[in-house]
């Protein structure tokens, strides 16, 4: 192999490499990236949206469960719905950065992804009046550029400790809450989505209806839900991971 060969394969190796966090054995060692927070408090959060089919009846439904969230915005979907946008901070929830696109930062081109979290970190606070703190990669894929990017934006990345598996065709209400229920305990970091732009036409709707059941069966054992700005990340130690 000549050496040229072997710099390349380095890179390529340097770019990816922190996209194992994905698999949940690599996040049960990294615990701040995972999202694994306070003992009594359980992070909700919702990426893909905001759309303006499916986000007005998450707002309307957390409204009515007295439950503040994490939304993880894609540039494009704030782009179209700005007033959505600016209904999530008005209700009180957070808002995050997801990306422009939802496009896996491994297979993009050198420098893409940096410039389209910064262009949304842009968008957030001219649309919304707020900086975003959060950041989690499209399919939770985190390239060293991401990372740096994330960084450099004064972003902090973010994964998952449990997902309800909501963006297939054949989810519901019940497989959501049957997926999640692992995972629903003091610490964790919930992954759902409140659009269907890159899942199953109306797949969100499992979801919407699996959240009162979700934020319940916190509720019955002492939990606490709200958003990542409450959930005091932990930043050391190792622990259970349930996706």
């Amino acid at each position: 192999m000549s050496h040229l060969t072997r710099g390349l394969a380095a890179a390529l190796l340097a770019h990816a490499l922190p996209a194992a966090t994905w698999l949940p054995p690599v996040r049960r060692l990294t615990p701040r990236l995972a999202g694994r927070g306070g003992a009594r408090h359980v992070a909700l959060t919702l990426d893909d949206g905001p759309d303006a089919r499916s986000t007005p009846l998450f707002l309307d439904e957390l409204a009515r469960l007295g439950c503040n969230a994490t939304f993880f915005v894609l540039g494009t979907m704030l782009q179209r719905s700005p007033a959505l946008g600016r209904r999530i901070v008005a209700e009180g929830h957070e808002i995050a950065v997801h990306g422009w696109h939802h496009d896996n930062p491994l297979g993009t081109r050198p420098g893409r992804v940096a410039a389209e979290i910064h262009r949304t970190v842009r968008l957030i606070e001219d649309v919304c009046g707020v900086s975003p703190a959060w950041y989690r990669p499209p399919y939770g894929a985190l390239s060293a550029e991401a990372l740096v990017a994330a960084r450099r934006a004064g972003l902090r990345p973010v994964l998952w400790t449990a997902w309800g598996k909501d963006w297939t065709a054949s989810a519901t209400p019940r497989s959501v809450l049957a997926a999640l229920s692992p995972g629903l305990v003091g610490g964790a970091t919930l992954l759902l989505h409140d659009s269907d732009a890159t899942s199953a036409p109306g797949a969100w709707r499992a979801s919407l209806g699996a959240l009162p059941d979700v934020v319940a069966t916190c509720r019955a054992t002492g939990l606490a839900v709200g958003p990542l700005r409450d959930h005091e990340v932990h930043s050391s130690g190792a622990s259970p991971d349930h996706s």
